[in-house]
């Protein structure tokens, strides 16, 4: 099994390349090491590795990751957020990237000032519309804007985060890539305000998304390799977000148990 200092120097590298090809710095982007179902002993093996921001689709699995995971990383939800888990997800996470509604962005302001908490977001944009995906529409992205400036005192918007629709073919996630980089650049300069973030690109189109201007790519299976399966847990444990990853049943309660295929 090869070493994820080995792994991560490759995908680095490409990182570098698809860099110089779009003009930009390689420093401009950052990797989320995607930690789904893997255990705590995977995040220890990233920090070390210098991996510096860890990414979960689940307030429940970071609850007992984070605290069983070496300390230093930032920690960051990618997945969809319930309003029930706002309290949570603010102890949890220093950047949540998917907020999809004005509605949710006012819950997350007035549990932030409940608990004195200053949160990070961005925007999650459905580019491709499907409706499997959760986001808002881009022409909804400037209102959302435009109220959070005005009501959510608290909250920071950095930036926008996007998942290109599956294909084999990296090729057809840049039109979305490129669009949500467009709408950016659009929102800039029509709001005079400063999105400097874009969340896009995983494993299997990461190097477009750079070429396209992302500047937090979500890396997993490209870094840790296939994640573990575990059996579906009570239904009162699941959150109801599991459709977002698409990949496994994992509930995400607790510490993964690997089984053969």
């Amino acid at each position: 099994m090869r070493e994820l200092e080995e792994i991560l120097a490759e995908v680095r590298g490409k990182i570098a390349a698809a860099c110089a090809r779009a003009g930009r710095d390689q420093a401009e982007v950052e990797i989320v090491a995607v930690t789904k179902t893997h255990g705590s002993e995977t995040v220890d093996e990233a920090v070390r590795a210098g991996l510096r921001i860890v990414g979960e689709n689940k307030v429940q699995e970071a609850a007992w990751k984070k605290p069983a995971s070496a300390s230093g990383p930032e920690w960051h939800l990618i997945g969809h957020l319930q309003s029930n888990k706002v309290r949570r997800a603010l102890e949890l996470f220093d950047v949540i990237h998917s907020v999809d509604s004005a509605k949710l962005a006012d819950r997350i302001n007035s549990v932030a000032d409940e608990i004195g908490a200053l949160p990070r977001v961005l925007l999650e944009v459905n580019v491709s519309g499907e409706k499997s995906k959760s986001g808002m529409k881009p022409e909804e992205v400037r209102t959302t804007l435009e109220h959070i400036a005005a009501n959510c005192p608290r909250v920071t918007v950095e930036g926008l985060m996007t998942m290109a629709p599956f294909s084999e073919n990296p090729e057809d996630a840049r039109p979305h890539f490129r669009r949500l980089r467009e709408l950016r650049d659009e929102l800039e300069s029509a709001l005079g305000v400063a999105l400097p973030r874009l969340s896009m690109g995983m494993s299997g189109d990461y190097e477009v998304a750079v070429e396209e201007g992302a500047t937090w790519v979500r890396l997993g299976t490209v870094l840790f390799g296939e994640r573990p399966k575990a059996k579906r847990a009570a239904a009162s444990g699941d959150d109801g977000d599991g459709a977002l990853g698409g990949l496994d049943s994992y509930s995400g309660e607790g510490p993964t148990a690997r089984v053969l295929d």
